[in-house]
């Protein structure tokens, strides 16, 4: 064989190689493509299944804490109005007859009112600013605290999902600074700025340390429960100062 015979048999069997070479390039490039489709489609899985597992969760706390509050105005509400509707009926005084059934009406308006609350249409109908100003409003009837809610803007047209988290993480942290803050004022604020739409709830409690007793505490689940809509939970507490929470909502 010549010696232009050898090189072209060479240069075929190299062609051949880097065929092959290539080929099996293109198909471990596609596998590996192909794994990681898996692996992200697996990922996008997981993460819905949490999300969804994140608002059939808050639903239920939210239906629970919506049939505590129903069982209170029963007992402490309506049920003192029926009573005291009973002492004006069983007078023979028409004027206190008349009482008695302008009462059974108050009865009927309020049973009708509470009937709302029994599922979560009242989600889809309330702004997230009026269900603060009625978790205010409610909060200062107490007596406990005085309470203030200024706004920038009506936040309007969010997606269930956000806005089912977003009552809930209110909720608790209302609850929270009750429960541990002790405070005399509560404000809420929702504003906007370069970091997006935020609500920042604000009271003049005792506070904590906060870098200290915020890794494994209810406030860790708020912040992961901002997290399944795309939205931030930060927390700033100083001892004595009072405790600030801001919620920024995905843009």
């Amino acid at each position: 064989m010549s010696e232009e015979s050898s090189t072209v048999v060479t240069m075929i069997i190299a062609s051949f190689f880097l065929a092959a070479l290539m080929s099996f390039f293109i198909i471990a490039m596609v596998f590996i493509h192909r794994q990681r489709q898996v692996q992200n489609r697996q990922k996008f899985d997981q993460v819905r299944i949490e999300h969804e597992k994140t608002l059939l969760n808050i639903e239920n706390e939210i239906q629970q804490e919506t049939l505590t509050h129903i069982g209170r105005e029963l007992h402490d509400n309506i049920g003192q109005l029926l009573s005291l509707a009973k002492l004006y009926l069983g007078s023979i005084k028409p004027h206190k007859q008349e009482e008695g059934m302008e009462t059974l009406n108050m009865v009927i308006q309020e049973v009708r009112g509470l009937s709302k609350e029994l599922n979560l249409d009242w989600v889809e109908a309330i702004s997230i600013n009026d269900f603060i100003v009625k978790q205010l409003e409610r909060l200062s009837s107490t007596g406990f605290c005085t309470t203030n809610f200024t706004a920038d803007f009506e936040l309007t047209d969010l997606p269930k999902d956000q806005k089912l988290v977003l009552i809930r993480v209110i909720q608790e942290s209302l609850n929270n600074a009750i429960k541990h803050a002790f405070p005399d004022k509560i404000e809420i604020e929702i504003r906007q700025n370069s970091n997006g739409n935020q609500i920042r709830i604000q009271d003049n409690g005792k506070g904590f340390d906060s870098f200290a007793k915020f890794e494994g505490s209810g406030m860790t689940n708020l912040k992961k429960r901002m997290g399944t809509i795309g939205g931030d939970f930060s927390l700033s507490s100083t001892v004595g100062l009072g405790t600030q929470i801001i919620l920024t909502l995905p843009k």
